[in-house]
């Protein structure tokens, strides 16, 4: 599975219109800490989960998503299902800590 990078062109189809459970990473190319969490999204893309989509948003691309979300600090986690969002995370988490959430949400 790839991560779609989300903009607000496409957000609406890729995360709220879905029926998949959808992780989006809040993240900006400057930021220490979403580089070092890159890696654990990647992994988890790279496992296929069935009904898990994994999107990203630049926030310094997309400022009206980051305030629609009330995204203060990134990265941000946000769990959406339903077109809903179901959960969040802030700062950087494990593997495990990330799929917890995803299980709990689906």
């Amino acid at each position: 599975m790839s991560i779609v990078t989300l903009t607000k062109q496409n957000f609406d189809e890729e995360v709220l219109k879905t029926e998949d459970v959808v992780l989006v990473d809040f993240w900006a190319t400057w930021c220490g800490p979403c580089k070092m969490f890159a890696p654990v999204l990647d992994e988890i893309a790279s496992e296929n989960h069935s009904g898990l989509k994994i999107g990203k948003v630049d926030v310094d691309n997309e400022p009206d998503l980051a305030g629609q979300f009330k995204v203060m600090s990134i990265p941000t986690v946000g769990i959406f299902k339903g077109g809903k969002l179901a959960a969040t995370s802030v700062g950087v988490k494990s593997k495990k800590d990330i799929l917890q959430m995803v299980e709990q949400v689906k």
